[in-house]
């Protein structure tokens, strides 16, 4: 029987201030090794005045995301993580519907741009990409997903600098069986086998 080796004794607070000693490094570097599945999280920003057809109309607005999960089978509940102060969580405090597309292994393009840093509006992010719109939400759901899914804000936690969003689902399809699913692991986005 192979012993392991003993976890190291804990430390002081590092400079980031965390408690325990752990830096945003490190935590970062063990985290990475988490595989974890990619999903485009989407809402329709509502138009500026709903009751004036001459305003501007709402913008469908999304992020890459790889902290969702399965939180309950009865009733049907996901949640996804969110960093404070993001647009998405900005708009998901004010607007409860909201859509998830499980994105397929070759749909890395629509991961990458979604999740880049400084990017262009998302207006012209959705522009060439196929999609339709959630028949209970009215957030665009990507055309060639794994499985999409339209939910309702049930709760939210605030947790560090994040927001967990809890969703009641509302709508669950699975559009495309072909290819495996988009995966995300050690900083890089990956495909299964």
């Amino acid at each position: 029987m192979k012993t392991l080796p003993a976890p190291p004794s804990p430390r002081r607070p590092s400079p980031d201030g965390h408690a325990d000693g752990v830096s945003n490094d490190e935590f970062r570097a063990a985290m990475s090794r988490l595989a974890a599945g990619v999903v485009l999280v989407t809402a329709r920003e509502p138009g500026l005045d709903p009751d004036d057809p001459a305003a501007p109309a709402g913008e469908d607005v999304g992020m890459t995301a790889t902290a969702f999960v399965s939180v309950s089978l009865d009733p049907p509940l996901v949640m996804v993580s969110l960093r404070e102060g993001s647009r998405m969580d900005d708009l998901l405090a004010e607007q409860p519907l909201w859509a998830v597309s499980v994105l397929a292994e070759s749909q890395r393009h629509i991961a990458g741009r979604f999740a880049m840093k400084g990017r262009i509006s998302d207006r012209l992010l959705f522009e060439d990409i196929p999609y339709v719109r959630g028949s209970a939400s009215g957030a665009p759901l990507v055309g060639g997903a794994l499985a999409t899914l339209e939910c309702r804000t049930e709760q939210t936690v605030r947790a560090g600098d994040h927001t967990l969003v809890i969703g009641h689902v509302l709508t669950a399809s699975l559009p495309s069986t072909e290819g495996g699913p988009l995966t995300y692991f050690r900083g890089r986005y990956r495909q299964l086998g």
